[in-house]
């Protein structure tokens, strides 16, 4: 018996976002067409200006495309309302960005609060930073923690609220080596133990080792779209 097709979970066609600037308008998307399939890792890689972070804003609906579609689900974000893209982005969507945007008057549980006080079903922030290696700092301040460890803590939050989709926009861009694998393992893991679709935005190649597919971006277009036969453990990847 053959296996079942996977399920897509986004598909993408002919998106384009146009921003007009003093000097004219800047193209950062062009015609972008992406099946997105359910569960799987996706590493998105190019140079700066290339389009990655704005796909990523679009699909997570912190942007609005210019035209095209992208339709997650039975969901059109393009055209949806305010109120619609909030509730999508409150019930299907974690972020986690380069810069840990914790709160620092609030504690490693409080600031995971945050978002498991407004979720659906949310894991207990105690549940979610243990998932990452951090249930003996739950009540630390930011300023009591490493780089990557309140990296960590920006991913029990944003996998707290058990979302669909999870979008990394360059995770471990500003931490060292060794703290980056320790983020990028408690995204691998509690992203395959939650069943999300992963998007990382980065500038290291070597990341690609980890994801399902390596999506290459340049002048705003999708130039390759490539398969991982093996995809590797973060701490088995070369930096």
């Amino acid at each position: 018996m053959s296996a079942a097709p996977p399920t897509v979970a986004f598909d993408v066609s002919r998106l384009s976002k146009v921003y007009e600037t003093g000097a004219g308008q800047v193209h950062a998307l062009r015609g972008v067409d992406l099946q997105i399939f359910a569960g799987e890792t996706l590493v998105l890689l190019g140079p700066s200006g290339s389009g990655k972070s704005t796909l990523l804003n679009i699909l997570g609906g912190l942007d609005r495309a210019t035209s095209g579609s992208a339709r997650f689900h039975d969901f059109e974000l393009i055209g949806a309302s305010d109120t619609a893209l909030t509730r999508y982005r409150r019930a299907s969507v974690g972020f986690i960005f380069q810069f840990f945007n914790l709160v620092p008057s609030l504690t490693a549980r409080e600031n995971v609060a945050l978002i498991t006080e407004i979720a659906r079903d949310p894991m207990t922030p105690e549940e979610a930073l243990a998932r990452v290696g951090l249930a003996d700092r739950m009540d630390h301040f930011p300023a009591q923690l490493s780089g990557g460890q309140q990296q960590r803590v920006a991913v029990a939050r944003a996998i707290a609220k058990r979302p669909e989709l999870l979008l990394c926009d360059e995770p471990t861009g500003s931490l060292d080596s060794d703290s980056g694998v320790q983020v990028l393992e408690a995204i691998s893991e509690v992203t395959r133990d939650v069943g999300a679709t992963t998007m990382i935005v980065s500038h290291n190649t070597g990341i690609a080792a980890m994801a399902d597919r390596v999506i290459r971006f340049r002048d705003g277009q999708i130039t390759e779209v490539e398969a991982n036969p093996r995809k590797l453990a973060p701490k088995e990847m070369s930096w």
